[in-house]
């Protein structure tokens, strides 16, 4: 279709697609709908109000669920996972606060990793050429050593190679190589990662 003039009033414009048409019947969260419930329920209770430092215990709630957590992991109590069984997270890696594991898809994380605070980690979209609006999922994958810092977007199918840094606040929609610093909207890497081991 042709686009509008720019004169054509906003709301006048026919919309290119048809939401009625929305179907992700094909879509497997890999549990029935009431086991979903109830991990969010047990969720919504137990992270909030479990002591700020309990991270075996929220490590331990998560593995309940399926979630592969590995050992001596940091999880902040207001850290969500919409499917915990869809996630898998290294030893010695830290989750800040508000961090979003949207695992429609599978999310991996490597060993010694830094995830901070208020980053999404989205593996599910919409195909926008597509008039039904259809569901796309894709996984991630972070490797090991990596800091993605504050409020970064992670966009389904990325991967970001280990020890790499993402720059606060990037919107990260392409694959990042192994130890790159890297920033911006969308992310590109800058220079090389170089470890002063003296300091």
């Amino acid at each position: 279709m042709e686009p509008l003039p720019p004169s054509t009033p906003i709301l006048d414009a026919p919309p290119w697609i048809d939401l009625r048409q929305y179907d992700q019947s094909w879509f497997d969260r890999g549990r029935p709908g009431w086991y979903i419930l109830f991990w969010w329920l047990v969720q919504s209770i137990a992270f909030p109000l479990s002591l700020h430092n309990a991270h075996r215990f929220r490590c331990w709630l998560l593995r309940c669920f399926g979630g592969k957590i590995g050992n001596k992991v940091t999880i902040r109590p207001t850290a969500r996972f919409t499917y915990p069984w869809k996630v898998e997270i290294g030893d010695y890696t830290w989750i800040g606060d508000d961090v979003i594991f949207y695992s429609l898809d599978t999310i991996k994380i490597g060993t010694q990793s830094v995830i901070s605070q208020k980053s999404y980690l989205c593996t599910g979209s919409h195909n926008n050429q597509d008039q039904a609006f259809g569901l796309i999922v894709k996984p991630i994958i972070i490797g090991n050593g990596v800091w993605i810092a504050a409020d970064c977007f992670i966009a389904p199918g990325v991967q970001i190679g280990a020890n790499t840094v993402i720059g606060a606040r990037s919107s990260v929609f392409s694959n990042i190589p192994h130890a790159q610093v890297a920033w911006g909207t969308p992310c590109r890497p800058h220079h090389q990662r170089i470890m002063n081991y003296e300091l």
